[in-house]
């Protein structure tokens, strides 16, 4: 009976061995699946060369609520 209970705790030890591996490499795969699709440009307030930028600034409304705008 002891002989049984080392062998079935080595197949369990295994199994779990296993399932870590599997897990690992699931996890670094899909690390690299997910770094491969990131953007690793940075946002700036610049524009881009041959861009004309359409907002303009428009003076603030110094008017009292609901006095109609001049």
């Amino acid at each position: 009976m002891d002989n049984f209970n080392r062998t079935n705790q080595r197949q369990i030890h295994k199994a779990i061995l296993g399932f870590a591996v599997a897990f690992a490499l699931v996890i670094a795969a899909a690390f690299v699946t997910t770094i491969r699709g990131v953007d690793t440009r940075h946002a700036s307030n610049d524009a881009q060369p041959g861009t004309m930028g359409l907002a303009k600034p428009h003076p603030p409304l110094d008017k009292a609520p609901g006095e109609p705008v001049k």
